[in-house]
């Protein structure tokens, strides 16, 4: 077995991925089988940190396009990634992982404050640490939450989950049959190409600072101990 060539990453969950078959909500026997790759490679003394998404309970944009202020629905949005987020909290402690949840808003009955040398701190004990409520503001999404947290903990590199897809294509292969895989590409050309790998300011922050994204298919188990022994897996997204 290869050794990892990473040792502090930040997977980057949306919440449909926690579904399953189910048109909504969380489907359990999913979240066990995220549970089960991440404990895995946090095993392997890889410090693991998760930003997680609300999608499949609530997304601030659709309440808004139905008439609820924008800042309102991305706060119930915030809140809809603790739910997701305890639910992984709790099938990663079934498996025996020590477990942290912090959230960017107040809620202190369920999860510690977003504090960042605390979170350094946890995972330098071996802990996986969870982030939820995004970045605690609304406009912003949970892509932007990762590649912020994730230069805040100094993680080497993004793992972006992809859900049916091998990573980044030129259109959307489930529309387009001519979408062409893309294997690598730099942060400017995704934003130019308003490619489907995070939202532009996500994208912008990690050009900025050469934070790597790596994106990639999460139906496959194996995928992110691949990754993280240095495998080429889905499309790699770094500066040029």
């Amino acid at each position: 077995m290869s050794e990892p060539v990473f040792r502090r990453i930040l997977l980057k969950l949306s919440g449909e991925a926690l579904m399953g078959d189910l048109p909504y909500g969380a489907d359990p026997e999913r979240i066990a089988a995220i549970a089960r790759q991440v404990k895995f490679v946090a095993d392997r003394g890889v410090e693991i940190a998760i930003v997680i998404g609300g999608g499949n309970i609530y997304r601030g944009l659709r309440g808004a396009a139905e008439g609820m202020d924008r800042a309102t629905g991305d706060y119930m949005g915030m809140l809809a990634t603790v739910l997701n987020g305890l639910a992984l909290q709790d099938a990663l402690e079934k498996l025996g992982a020590v477990t942290r949840v912090q959230s960017a808003i107040t809620i202190s009955e369920v999860a510690e404050p977003y504090i960042r040398r605390r979170a350094m701190r946890h995972l330098e004990k071996g802990r996986t640490v969870i982030f939820a409520a995004g970045t605690g503001n609304p406009f912003f999404t949970t892509d932007t939450a990762a590649a912020l947290r994730a230069l805040e903990i100094h993680a080497e590199a993004i793992l972006m989950a992809k859900n049916n897809v091998e990573g980044v294509y030129s259109a959307d292969p489930q529309v387009d049959p001519d979408a062409r895989f893309i294997e690598e590409i730099t942060h400017q050309e995704a934003i130019e190409q308003r490619l489907a790998v995070m939202d532009s300011t996500a994208l912008s922050l990690c050009m900025d600072n050469n934070l790597p994204i790596h994106v990639f298919n999460m139906d496959d188990e194996r995928n992110i101990d691949r990754i993280v022994c240095g495998e080429r897996v889905g499309t790699v997204v770094r500066s040029g």
